[in-house]
């Protein structure tokens, strides 16, 4: 998993001219963009992805579709649609996705990690079948597309919620929401 140099940025979003290394940023809790990219289909399924065993955050667990940090001086949708590459093999536009919001996270997911990150959420229709994907090994152990109704129901319950990355309520049930307004 190699590093990458990302733009640090301040309370409104807005580079501050640093640049730094993810792995840097992570342990000094400085601010930073990332892209979250969730596939849907016309059918009600969502795409989620099984993080790979070794990641730093989350390691085993399931998650968006595909995220990514956006690389120092680039867009958020050129980092949506070299994410979506990179981390499952399909090439989309980025008139294909559709932005939902832009909202602040922080998270301590390792007592030497302070992830400050201002995600650029987007939903996009998934239209190739998932034997047709190629996942990279180092970020993605395994891709699946489930009814957004167990989907809900797996993040509700006790016993199966602890399976997925936890991005809290609010923020799943914005995605629920859009995903929602598209298929219907």
């Amino acid at each position: 998993m190699a590093d990458e140099y990302i733009d640090i940025i301040d309370q409104q979003g807005n580079p501050t001219g640093a640049v730094r290394l993810k792995s840097e940023a992570h342990q000094l809790g400085l601010c930073h963009a990332s892209i979250h990219v969730w596939f849907y289909t016309l059918e009600g399924e969502v795409l989620l992805q099984k993080r790979a065993a070794h990641k730093d955050t989350f390691p085993n667990l399931w998650d968006i579709s595909v995220a990514g940090h956006i690389g120092a001086g680039e867009t958020p949708n050129h980092a949506a649609v070299r994410e979506v590459h990179e981390e499952i093999g399909i090439d989309i536009a980025s008139e294909d996705l559709i932005h939902i919001k832009n909202q602040w996270a922080t998270k301590r997911p390792q007592p030497n990690i302070l992830d400050c990150e201002l995600h650029y959420i987007y939903i996009a229709e998934f239209k190739t079948e998932l034997e047709h994907l190629s996942l990279q090994e180092e970020e993605v152990a395994d891709i699946k597309c489930i009814p957004l109704s167990t989907f809900i129901e797996e993040l509700n319950s006790p016993t199966t919620s602890n399976g997925y990355v936890p991005h809290g309520a609010a923020y799943y049930k914005m995605i629920f929401e859009a995903i929602k307004n598209q298929i219907s």
